[in-house]
């Protein structure tokens, strides 16, 4: 119902309800009617008050009736205003969300053309690599030719270096064998060698196998052969004097060699090459004995060890590398490196080497932080048979 129909509506109905309660009142003045025990005429102004005050309460009632607006004014104004105002600050934190996000949006929006111009100079950058890309194909196909040859020669080398293992492990074998024996011998020996002290009283002046003299042969004339003998016969008999009788005049031959040895060397010898010829005690001999027999040892000369080549080879593991592990290793490695110069035909009775470099590579050895380790010992200089073998040992490279 609109608002002009309800103002009329409530000024027709006070008009016709003033009128009833004005015609009420009159007759309630004029019967004289008394309510309450009060007199007529008050009777009659209570009546006209409770008809003006159901007129207001008809009113107020028909309003409330009809317009939803007006209950919802009287009844919930404090609670829609309350509302209203938390509107109103919602709408403020809504408006400064917007602003903000206005804010982002144009940063994003910023970010978004800073990215796109991002994308397209990485796109450029990509078309360059690949072009780059193409290039390096190209120069790539050589170098994978390149590649493939030296795959094939590391093949050949990994060969070549199993089998080079193989021996060093053939060659360890048989040094540990060597090594077995030459233990049985020397206890042996030892044993011998003290019984025949304790037989004789005396002292061993040359053990048996001990050199007495070494020469180098090669023979132009195979008649200079007696020649050579003698001379080297000469020099074992002065050795064997400095020996057996210290401090006598070497005015006799005490040295004794079989003839039919004599012969086996001289026509050795005789024969085309360098030979290597040394005499060796052929027993134990006592200080002050009279003879020693000696027996001649031949053989070519031969290099042995050319500088800078690799005798022998080991690896230490960084778990393992103790002073007295590493100590160990070296002594192996060196005994390795001896029974290959030996094996190819070294007269030495030894490695010979710088002990304080061997000390200082020990002790960087320890304090060494990185893994696994490689350790090579190698020829000094070239040597022959005859020559002493200077060796290093060295991290390989």
């Amino acid at each position: 119902m609109s608002g002009w129909l309800l103002v009329l509506s409530l000024l027709i109905l006070g008009g016709v309800l003033s009128t009833l309660g004005d015609r009420l009142g009159s007759r309630v003045g004029k019967a004289r009617l008394s309510l309450f025990n009060m007199r007529p005429r008050r009777t009659a102004v209570v009546i006209t008050v409770l008809t003006g005050s159901l007129i207001s309460a008809l009113s107020l009632g028909l309003m409330l009736l009809v317009s939803r607006q007006l209950r919802v004014g009287l009844f919930e104004l404090d609670a829609l205003q309350q509302k209203l105002n938390e509107s109103r600050q919602q709408l403020k934190v809504n408006l400064a969300e917007l602003e903000q996000n206005r804010i982002a949006l144009a940063s994003a929006e910023k970010d978004r053309r800073t990215a796109r111009a991002e994308t397209q100079e990485v796109e450029r950058k990509l078309e360059e690599a690949k072009q780059r890309a193409g290039r390096l194909r190209e120069e790539l196909a050589p170098l994978q030719a390149q590649r493939q040859t030296l795959e094939a020669e590391r093949d050949r080398l990994s060969q070549d270096i199993a089998a080079r293992d193989a021996d060093i492990r053939r060659t360890e074998t048989e040094l540990a064998a060597v090594r077995n024996r030459i233990s049985a011998g020397e206890t042996e020996l030892k044993q011998l060698e003290r019984n025949l002290i304790a037989l004789r009283r005396g002292d061993v002046a040359l053990s048996s196998g001990q050199t007495l003299a070494t020469a180098t042969v090669r023979l132009d004339d195979p008649s200079q052969a007696k020649q050579v003998i003698d001379r080297l016969l000469q020099e074992a008999n002065l050795t064997a004097y400095g020996r057996v009788l210290p401090g006598n005049k070497p005015d006799k031959q005490i040295i004794l060699v079989p003839r039919s040895d004599v012969e086996r060397l001289r026509k050795m010898i005789s024969k085309p090459g360098t030979w290597v010829v040394s005499m060796r005690s052929a027993t134990n001999v006592l200080r002050g004995e009279a003879i020693v027999y000696a027996i001649p040892d031949v053989r070519p000369n031969r290099t042995v060890a050319r500088q800078g080549e690799v005798l022998a080879s080991a690896t230490l593991d960084a778990t393992k590398r103790t002073p007295d592990t590493i100590r160990t290793s070296m002594n192996l490695l060196l005994a390795s490196a001896f029974a290959e110069v030996r094996r190819r035909g070294s007269l030495t009775e030894g490695l010979q080497f710088d002990a304080n470099a061997l000390n200082q590579l020990g002790q960087s050895l320890v304090n060494r932080d990185s893994g696994s380790v490689n350790l090579q010992v190698v020829a000094a200089h070239t040597s022959e048979s005859v020559d002493p073998v200077q060796v290093l040992i060295q991290l390989a490279p």
